[in-house]
């Protein structure tokens, strides 16, 4: 795999190139801003594009537009985002554009070296690996209540969700039956207004199909 990444801080740059390098994935190019990213998947066609969202030189939301810049040049570019910061427009907009092949992980709560070497390799893979904490935040910034109208276990069962686990795996983590996780989703989009399907992959997708319409 060959990865290009996108982030202003030298050492958290260099930290990202030799963790992958551990974990047997090829750095091809870094970039330390948003022009810098788009001018390295144009130069390298990478798999995978490792990209913080502050960066120079407004520190805002330069790493999630340049991302949506470079996927118009490789729309089937894979892009995971890796940041501090909850970006709400750009983020919807980089999430809802088909959603797949697409990652959001808040920096605080990547804890395990092995697990952000799983999403990376899931994204790049063409999958969607988005922290729940991002999911509640946006649902929560666009309509306030819905996020709220869940119960304990809906939001436990939208979270997992959000991490493009099957039924079977929601169930076997919640210690639930598969026809209990069904109940529950089918009730997640009763109340979100969203409606359902019976395909796992597209239920995340229309989670953020929601989110990217708003």
């Amino acid at each position: 795999m060959r990865v290009v990444i996108a982030e202003d801080s030298v050492l958290l740059r260099e930290g990202l190139v030799r963790l992958l390098a551990d974990g047997g994935i090829e750095t091809v190019a870094t970039a330390g801003d948003g022009p810098g990213l788009v001018e390295a998947v144009r130069a390298h066609e990478p798999d995978l594009a490792v990209v913080d969202v502050r960066m120079p030189p407004s520190h805002t939301d330069e790493g999630l537009r340049a991302a949506i810049s470079a996927r118009a040049l490789m729309p089937r570019l894979p892009v995971l985002v890796l940041s501090q910061y909850v970006e709400e427009r750009y983020a919807t907009e980089l999430i809802g554009r088909g959603a797949a092949a697409v990652g959001y992980l808040l920096k605080e709560r990547v804890a395990d070296v092995a697990e952000f070497l799983d999403a990376v390799r899931r994204v790049a893979a063409g999958g969607t690996v988005i922290d729940p904490e991002v999911v509640v935040q946006l649902l929560s910034r666009r309509r306030g209540q819905p996020i709220e109208s869940l119960t304990g276990r809906e939001s436990e069962v939208l979270a997992l969700m959000a991490e493009g686990r099957s039924n079977n795996a929601i169930a076997g983590r919640l210690e639930v039956t598969e026809g209990a996780v069904e109940k529950h989703i089918s009730g997640i989009f009763g109340k979100l207004g969203l409606d359902p399907t019976p395909d796992d992959h597209r239920r995340v997708l229309a989670v953020l199909a929601y989110l990217g319409r708003l």
